[in-house]
């Protein structure tokens, strides 16, 4: 028998719904994301932590629970809404369904609610803070009032520094922001060993690893928080060795930090695998998947220090930044695009040669 949850909004408004998954509490940011395939690497990307996501597409869990295709070992996300979850997924690969999953990684799931209408809301109003709850709320609880996402890197970065395929000839060193794993396969299939290095590694001690690359992940929360300060500091210094750079979504957003430019919050931010980005170089426009409620301010980006790279062609937020006078680089959306479109793929082609040619000039 269908058990009774509710969503309750920090404007008061409630949503009435059955629990899946497990049961309990969960209060977050709530965010929807238009994906129409990947929802287990939607659940598994950290950048979702402190957030309840919703699903915008009504069926979710169609084609089971499938390990390989995890972005991550668990689930960041406190809470995840869905129109309709399938009880008989149907896929060869897969290994169980959507509710036993969401049991297992102690996330609370919430149904049978009108997504779309949640979506509208959001997209009207903002984002704003929710709790899933078992019983009916009488006004708003002061955990939905006070809920803020804190020490999200700290939380979401490697505890300790290892390498992927130690036998590539290129070196590249990835700070873990809260990075999704196939940064490390895009970055591995191109034959480079990957060190990955906790967010908060000094600069020196990357470079003493004498990399021929530097990538910086993406990963959750405001990047203008005052416990991000020491991470924006530490990429200035690395910024100054002249070791090629390329960072995605976080990434792009502490570069930008790191030079001085101002990070702004999105109305509702973009989340999904079908965000137009315009190479404002070619005049070319790319398919993208996008996970991100920030982004850098455009008119704040110094002429003297770099260029606007891409931009969003539903609203012309930034989507990413090449500096001058240094072979730096970053995008706000998600190259590895998993899952999502491969238009941009390519990116990391472009890094992997900027990274070559430093190799070859030592």
């Amino acid at each position: 028998m269908a058990r009774k949850a509710y969503l309750i909004l920090a404007d008061g408004t409630v949503f009435e719904g059955s629990g899946f998954g497990a049961e309990g509490e969960a209060v977050g940011e709530t965010v929807f994301t238009t994906g129409m395939t990947g929802y287990l690497e939607t659940l598994t990307d950290k950048s979702y932590y402190g957030q309840i996501v919703a699903q915008t597409f009504p069926l979710i869990g169609n084609y089971g629970v499938i390990p390989e295709d995890f972005e991550s070992g668990g689930v960041a996300a406190g809470g995840y809404i869905v129109r309709q979850w399938c009880q008989d997924p149907s896929n060869f690969r897969s290994e169980g369904g959507l509710d036993a999953f969401l049991k297992s990684k102690g996330v609370v799931g919430l149904y049978g609610i009108d997504t779309r209408r949640l979506t509208k809301l959001l997209r009207e109003s903002g984002v704003m803070n929710g709790m899933i709850t078992p019983e009916r709320p009488n006004g708003v609880p002061d955990a939905v009032k006070n809920f803020a996402i804190r020490d999200s890197l700290k939380n979401c970065s490697a505890k300790a520094e290892y390498t992927v395929n130690p036998g590539g000839k290129i070196k590249a060193a990835l700070l873990d922001y809260g990075l999704k794993e196939n940064i490390v396969r895009e970055l591995a299939r191109r034959g480079c060993a990957v060190t990955v290095f906790p967010y908060d590694t000094p600069a020196e001690r990357i470079r003493a690893l004498a990399p021929d690359g530097i990538m910086l992940s993406n990963g959750p929360g405001d990047p203008r928080e005052p416990e991000n300060a020491p991470v924006v500091a530490n990429l200035k210094r690395l910024a100054e060795y002249g070791i090629p750079i390329f960072g995605i979504c976080l990434g792009n957003q502490l570069l930008a930090l790191a030079h001085g430019f101002e990070i702004e919050k999105l109305k509702y931010g973009h989340r999904g695998a079908n965000q137009p980005a315009k190479d404002l170089t070619t005049g070319r426009t790319y398919i993208t998947s996008q996970n991100h409620g920030y982004a850098v301010v455009s008119r704040s980006i110094d002429a003297r220090a770099g260029r606007e790279w891409f931009v969003n062609v539903n609203d012309g937020t930034n989507e990413g930044v090449i500096y001058e006078n240094a072979p730096i680089s970053s995008v706000q959306f998600h190259p590895e695009a998993c899952s999502g479109p491969r238009d941009a793929s390519w990116l990391f082609d472009r890094f992997t040669a900027q990274m070559e040619v430093y190799h070859a000039a030592r």
